[in-house]
């Protein structure tokens, strides 16, 4: 890999800047970080303003600690979200927070701008309550089951107008879909037209083996890497084959990944920034982490590295 600009994990206007642009939503609420609310709101206004803010997408937050959130904002004795430069919010709901949802935006939405909403279902009828509940007003994300084949259910979601998201990791082994699952999910929202967004277990560049909690003794286990998850659907949506794919989710080489100003290649195929602008506006949403320094600092580190 080779490292476009010093300071940052890509320059603005390259494939990769492209590719990684509001790429990671902040979710330091929930495990393995799990930070008391002031501190991840704090974090959050850090990371607003910081180098690497081109990366940064939403504040993850449940619909039931809402009043909380806002609370932490006020007290923020700097940085706080304005009419000119609002905090993108993404709420975890279900349908019966609708109501509350939009009497909560009325108040706040001008600093804090609730525009996706993410909920889980099993079933259509499910997908069908959800997609009622919240309408046209935000962009809904609903988690899928993928041990079992999602098309069905995707193909629901493209009927409803809604998104999808799969959970792509966890604080335990089990947690971890297979690779044949993430790709089978993937594909399928490819061919529905649906885009999608993921969350879990993404916190590294790479493909690896790595702690699954902050715990000094925390159990390890094989994660994906982000760059793996989000060029493998890049690939899939320009018409490479699952099969063809499917070996990029397991690549643990940095080598094997040629990122340059241009174009993002691996093995024969490449990317360039058109076509990774019109991916990330039609099929790919973003990711949920509860950590944003670690995977942008690991992503750096790995560039400088590559550049050596």
């Amino acid at each position: 890999m080779t490292t476009a600009t010093s300071g940052t994990a890509a320059g603005s206007g390259t494939a990769l800047a492209v590719l990684l642009d509001g790429l990671i939503d902040y979710a330091g609420l929930f495990p393995p970080a799990a930070l008391p609310m002031p501190e991840a709101v704090a974090a959050f206004a850090r990371y607003a303003s910081g180098a690497d803010r081109a990366m940064l997408g939403r504040f993850v937050v449940p619909a039931a600690r809402l009043a909380e959130f806002t609370a932490a904002v006020d007290a923020l004795p700097h940085g706080a979200p304005t009419p000119r430069a609002p905090w993108r919010v993404s709420v975890l709901a279900e349908a019966s927070d609708a109501m509350a949802l939009r009497d909560w935006s009325a108040t706040y939405g001008a600093c804090l701008l609730i525009d996706t909403v993410e909920a889980k279902a099993g079933s259509i009828d499910e997908i069908a309550a959800l997609a009622g509940a919240f309408g046209a007003g935000v962009t809904l994300y609903v988690e899928l089951p993928v041990r079992e084949d999602p098309a069905s259910l995707v193909a629901a979601l493209a009927a409803y107008g809604v998104r999808a998201k799969i959970r792509t990791g966890g604080v335990t082994p089990e947690a971890f879909p297979s690779p044949k699952e993430v790709v089978r999910f993937l594909a399928a929202c490819g061919r529905a037209g649906v885009p999608f967004k993921a969350t879990a277990g993404l916190h590294h560049p790479l493909r690896g083996d790595y702690p699954l909690t902050y715990e000094v003794d925390a159990p390890r286990g094989t994660m994906y890497g982000y760059l793996n998850v989000f060029l493998a659907a890049a690939w899939l949506w320009t018409g490479v084959t699952e099969d063809e794919v499917s070996p990029l989710l397991e690549e643990r080489e940095a080598r094997a990944i040629v990122i340059e100003p241009s174009r993002i290649a691996w093995r024969t195929h490449q990317l360039d920034a058109p076509t990774l602008s019109r991916f990330r506006a039609t099929f790919a949403g973003s990711f949920g982490s509860c950590s944003f320094e670690e995977p942008v600092q690991e992503l750096t580190s790995l560039m400088t590295a590559g550049s050596r």
